[in-house]
């Protein structure tokens, strides 16, 4: 597949972009010994299915949702099915987009995004991503702001794909998580971890599949990496307690997302973590990927 990318680079990190495919990020490496080693994994270069980026932005909802769509303010919006093989809408629309720059400097880079009733989706939107070059890691500023008539509820969230191998260590602070039946939809909320599943104290990324958001997310998380002699912690500072986790069995990946809501919480009571947002109201997440360890100078 062919498409144009940009580049941000500094004498530590390399971060490469892909707007017109999703406003996606390719590539974010970090330098070892004179050499790139990857901090995300990398973009094969030939897959058109985005979940081969490294990461993209989840605009202007997270997940799934349920029943076809949504019911607010007593209208129902109906929501298409954009993935195939799901059963439900997922990560929202704008990962389907393609995305323009709109500012671009040495260590900065802003893609944006017009959204108008995309696929008949009822989200008319504008949503920026603010990709910036810190001196220990990577800044994503995330935002969508509701260019409707009315109001509608937003949630946001990344989908960064991070390395792993057996030696790999994670860690972030959890509560409860939601259980799910035959699918990945939510059935109940529990505070007794099942096993592999508890990462409230550094543990391997072995076990099963976890595809489930947890609760009480304090907004960092911690991913060692003994074999490089490097630690990248994640930081999302407007935490609102949930986060999302796919750990797939036997691949050297896995995800843990920021977001700002359950899984389809359009159909929770009391949607929880959704912002109804007014016309010119906007929405915003921040995500901080820092990287320290012995071997970053």
């Amino acid at each position: 597949m062919k498409t144009d990318t940009l580049t941000l680079e500094s004498d530590r990190q390399r971060l490469l972009l892909a707007p017109e495919f999703g406003g996606g990020v390719i590539g974010w490496d970090w330098k070892l010994n004179d050499q790139w080693s990857p901090m995300f994994r990398p973009w094969n270069g030939k897959s058109e299915d985005r979940y081969t980026l490294s990461c993209f932005p989840l605009v202007p909802w997270s997940n799934r949702i349920t029943g076809g769509g949504f019911e607010h303010e007593g209208v129902f919006h109906p929501i298409r099915l954009n993935r195939t093989g799901e059963s439900y809408p997922i990560h929202g629309d704008g990962w389907m987009q393609a995305w323009q720059v709109s500012e671009r400097t040495g260590d900065r880079i802003k893609l944006s995004l017009e959204s108008d009733k995309f696929d008949s989706n009822p989200y008319h939107y504008r949503s920026t991503q603010t990709f910036l070059l810190l001196p220990d890691g990577l800044q994503i500023d995330l935002t969508v702001t509701h260019l409707g008539q009315g109001t509608l509820p937003y949630g946001l969230g990344l989908h960064p794909y991070f390395m792993r191998n057996a030696q790999t260590r994670f860690m972030a602070k959890a509560e409860g998580v939601w259980l799910s039946g035959d699918d990945p939809i939510p059935v109940e909320h529990t505070t007794n971890f099942p096993e592999t599943w508890d990462y409230n104290t550094p543990a391997p990324l072995e076990g099963p599949m976890i595809d489930n958001c947890f609760s009480g997310w304090n907004g960092k998380a911690v991913i060692e990496y003994p074999d490089r002699a490097l630690t990248l912690t994640m930081v999302m500072p407007d935490c609102n307690g949930y986060s999302l986790m796919y750990r797939p069995l036997g691949f050297d990946y896995f995800c843990f997302e920021p977001i700002t809501h359950p899984i389809d919480a359009f159909h929770m009571s009391n949607q929880p973590g959704l912002a109804i947002l007014g016309h010119g109201d906007s929405l915003a997440l921040r995500a901080k990927f820092l990287v320290s360890g012995s071997s970053t100078g």
